[in-house]
């Protein structure tokens, strides 16, 4: 620059002697007004001097901004943390940041004018991710506009780096290659990020969505926001529909306040709550009993709503009512097997002797059929009570249930006209035969018809029909008095009854001989409304003998 300036600085005197020089020679030699001449040779020396200086002092200018821009440009390109690079048309280098010449290990390298195959000569570390981007900057100007791309460069301790890059190719007019901008951003940190939440992601939907229970989540206005699959399983109804739906209309109307509490103590108190059970009513209206752990569900330090856990412990309740019903049992057995037979000798004797004494006394006629009545009436409890003592061995063979229906209908008609009750009787379809022993189904189906017309009834409606291919269904209905909500639970019961000469073992028999069928009973009644009482027996297996 030094040197730049004083050739202009010699150059500007010699030029301006040899105006000097030359124009005085030249007024001497030709006439004129000499004094004119001076002031024009003044005049243009000071034109010509200005344009000089003025020139001099715009490049200057010129010169000083770019210099300004230049070190703009440095400053921030070296205060990105992003590698950023700027090439000339034939890929040369012509800026690249702090960051990058870091990055390739050529902070000491005079890297201007230099292509990456060039440079890769300085870095045996990256040589070949130099030449490579030879290869990808090519790809860039092929593709004529901006590109997107990312490329892993690896780093001297072994790991490996991810670069977001975007290359800007420049175009003269004529379409020739000017210059490629490429502007690299460190994503690592991002990726593995991602990586971590995908991971995240993945266990949280390996506990959720594959959970062998059910799993739910709902907001603070217990609003459904989110169902696993096994909702579709316990309920019958599809998730996807009942999403921001309120939860509590699939509980049960009797659990409903329990958990509405249950919920609103879990968002204040913060914890947790477990061992919580209540009923839920699945789409084909049987009853589902679940186990249920409510958590608050925390996001930002904030609870956000609750998630909740529920597996189905139907079965397992069945198993311990069974169970319970089994211990009853057995101490009816006990108790029975103790007194049956004693009861049953006294009886037979006592019967006799009446019968005798009626042969003789036909004065008293009525007391004596009531005596004998009453005998008879101990005689069938005791036989009942034998029944719980000593389960009987049971020979099934394949039984249509319509006929030995139809008997039933038959015994208990007379009964039933006796009291003003009407027996109706329908069928629904076809109703496949069932494995059975015939005398005991029909006992336990007379003891619900008599029950149906001891209950204040005018009629008793019974219905077969099939109920899948698995099943036949029963059903007997009255519209009695109905029974209370607190007596259905114990219903079954050795000695409960709420009937006022009840024994509470004919429910106690049918119970025990719908448990060797492999059938279940359930019973529905409202006070004043009557009972309607529903049984399931399997279908039967088509390699036996018909009665």
């Amino acid at each position: 620059m030094k040197l730049k300036k004083r050739n202009i600085l010699i150059g500007y005197l010699l030029l301006s002697f040899i105006w000097l020089f030359l124009t005085d020679y030249l007024l001497e030699k030709f006439d004129g007004n000499m004094m004119l001449w001076q002031y024009v040779k003044g005049a243009v020396y000071i034109g010509l001097t200005g344009c000089f200086i003025y020139s001099l002092l715009t490049k200057h200018e010129e010169s000083e901004q770019a210099k300004q821009g230049e070190q703009r440009l440095s400053t921030l390109i070296n205060a990105m943390v992003d590698f950023v690079n700027f090439k000339d048309g034939e890929g040369r280098w012509i800026e690249a940041n702090e960051f990058g010449l870091k990055l390739f290990q050529l902070e000491h390298v005079n890297y201007r004018g230099k292509k990456d195959s060039e440079l890769a000569d300085y870095t045996e570390f990256y040589s070949d991710a130099l030449r490579y981007c030879e290869t990808s900057d090519e790809e860039a100007w092929q593709a004529g506009g901006i590109t997107y791309c990312e490329e892993t460069v690896p780093i001297p301790n072994g790991e490996n780096k991810i670069f977001d890059t975007i290359k800007v190719p420049l175009f003269e007019e004529d379409g020739s290659r000017k210059g490629l901008v490429v502007i690299g951003r460190d994503i690592t940190e991002r990726r593995i990020t991602e990586q971590k939440l995908a991971e995240s992601q993945q266990r949280y939907k390996s506990l959720f969505e594959y959970n062998p229970d059910l799993v739910y989540m709902v907001d603070l206005k217990g609003r459904i926001t989110n169902l696993n699959p096994q909702f579709e399983v316990i309920t019958g109804y599809e998730s996807a529909q009942y999403v921001g739906e309120p939860i509590l209309q699939f509980v049960a109307d009797e659990d409903r306040q329990a958990v509405r509490e249950l919920f609103y103590q879990v968002i204040e108190s913060g914890t947790g709550s477990s061992n919580n059970e209540m009923t839920v009513i699945r789409k084909d209206g049987r009853q589902v009993i679940l186990s249920c752990t409510l958590v608050p569900m925390v996001i930002d330090n904030q609870i956000v709503g609750a998630i909740g856990y529920s597996k189905d412990i139907t079965k397992l309740k069945e198993t311990e009512e069974r169970l319970r019903r089994t211990e009853k049992l057995s101490v009816a057995g006990e108790l029975a097997a103790s007194v049956a037979h004693e009861i049953r000798n006294p009886l037979t004797a006592l019967r006799g002797f009446v019968q005798l004494l009626h042969k003789d006394d036909d004065q008293h006629d009525h007391y004596y059929n009531i005596m004998i009545a009453e005998l008879d009436r101990i005689n069938q409890i005791a036989g009942e009570m034998l029944i719980l003592a000593k389960p009987q061995q049971l020979k099934f063979q394949m039984g249509d249930l319509e006929r030995i229906m139809q008997d039933v209908v038959a015994l208990a008609r007379s009964q039933a006209n006796y009291k003003g009750v009407e027996i109706a009787m329908s069928v629904k379809g076809s109703v496949p035969l069932i494995n059975c022993e015939c005398n005991q189904l029909k006992q336990v189906f007379l003891n619900l018809m008599k029950n149906s017309i001891e209950a204040d009834s005018t009629l008793v409606d019974v219905s077969l029909e099939a109920a899948g291919d698995q099943h036949v269904k029963i059903k007997v209905q009255d519209n009695g008095c109905g029974i209370p909500e607190e007596r259905i639970k114990r219903l079954g019961e050795p000695f409960f009854s709420y009937k006022e000469k009840g024994t509470g073992l004919g429910l106690t028999v049918s119970y025990r001989i719908l448990d060797a069928h492999k059938g279940k009973m359930k019973f529905d009644s409202k006070l004043g409304e009557g009972t309607t009482v529903e049984i399931l027996l399997p279908v039967a297996e088509p390699a036996l003998e018909t009665v």
